[in-house]
């Protein structure tokens, strides 16, 4: 009776010690499980998508379709939610998955920000490197409370005489520029930009939905005085999705708070709300919510007044920074009691 041979060479004879030792690593592998929640598109089209499936996404998530694009969960309904998406509808076909970023949507905050273009994603639209290793942060932000701002007491300088006898500004203060389309809107914000290259305020330009050629006369001008060395320029164009031109503003307030929670004085220009507004009508009246008055949704004012109310002086033992907002509005034919103004 012969005893059985335990050896391994005997029961795999010709396998080399390499093999073998690739046997045992495998054996010390331990499988670890990558859980996600994902749902399906059940309908894509115009800067939309309706995602059934994804239960626990929560508002303004992230979610990431999969050939790579993202968007934000806006509506929140029983049986899909509604996706604002950030880019063309292409490649998304109803069918799709759709995957939860459990992250909510944020913008890159950081000195190296300074002199840049970005669009409101954070990426880079001059043409140089992309701000790597840099803070995030929400781009919805709840405004200070009152018993942590101080009274608006220092000025802002526009550099126009006119304005600054008559209507003065102060820093953590909002005042609003409206008036009808070529008179001179935006030409008053670039200037009050330049003026402030002595004064150590960092500033934001917020271009929504203006024409990309209009963009490019503001930051050559910027460039002609200098001014950028201390202004971050954040472009929505009128090409883009209306998603993007959505959540420009918000991106601007957020990097400037960066900045204001740092102690320093931030002037944001959002050029200007008027599109804002069209952009946020469009993506409510995709979504199927009940149109008020000219069918902008009800909420129309809320989400300026939400973002204005982030503009503030805050107190010293917070920082002692100021974030002052000019919002820019247009008018028809002097329409001041229009709606929107």
């Amino acid at each position: 009776m012969s005893t059985r041979n335990t050896d391994k060479k005997t029961y795999l004879p010709g396998i080399s010690e390499e093999v073998e030792r690739l046997f045992e690593g495998i054996g010390k592998i331990e499988p670890r499980i990558d859980v996600h929640e994902t749902g399906r598109v059940t309908f894509i089209g115009n800067g939309i998508a309706r995602v059934s499936g994804l239960y626990g996404v929560g508002y303004q998530e992230l979610v990431r379709f999969e050939n790579g694009k993202k968007g934000i969960a806006i509506n929140l309904d029983h049986e899909d939610i509604a996706v604002v998406l950030f880019d063309d509808s292409t490649d998304i076909n109803a069918g799709s998955e759709v995957r939860r970023l459990e992250r909510v949507m944020d913008v890159p905050v950081s000195e190296k920000l300074l002199g840049r273009v970005i669009d409101p994603l954070g990426l880079p639209l001059d043409g140089k490197e992309m701000i790597g290793g840099e803070e995030r942060l929400p781009i919805e932000r709840e405004a200070p409370e009152i018993m942590d701002r101080l009274p608006v007491t220092a000025p802002l300088q526009t550099g126009l005489q006119v304005i600054d006898a008559l209507i003065p500004i102060g820093r953590g203060q909002r005042e609003l520029i409206l008036g009808d389309r070529q008179t001179g809107k935006t030409a008053i914000a670039v200037d009050t930009i330049i003026n402030q290259r002595n004064f150590d305020v960092v500033c934001i330009y917020c271009a929504i939905g203006k024409r990309s050629d209009a963009v490019a006369k503001v930051i050559a001008d910027l460039k002609k005085e200098n001014a950028m060395e201390y202004t971050i320029v954040v472009v929505a164009t009128g090409d883009d999705v209306p998603g993007i031109n959505y959540i420009a503003p918000y991106a601007a307030t957020t990097i400037g708070e960066y900045f204001m929670d740092k102690g320093r004085d931030v002037l944001v220009v959002y050029d200007d709300l008027t599109r804002h507004a069209w952009s946020y009508r469009e993506l409510s009246l995709l979504m199927r919510r009940p149109p008020a008055r000219e069918a902008y949704p009800g909420d129309i004012f809320y989400i300026h007044s939400r973002l204005l109310e982030r503009s503030t002086h805050k107190k010293n033992d917070l920082g002692g920074g100021s974030l002052t907002a000019l919002p820019v509005i247009e008018t028809q034919s002097q329409n001041l009691s229009a709606y929107i103004p």
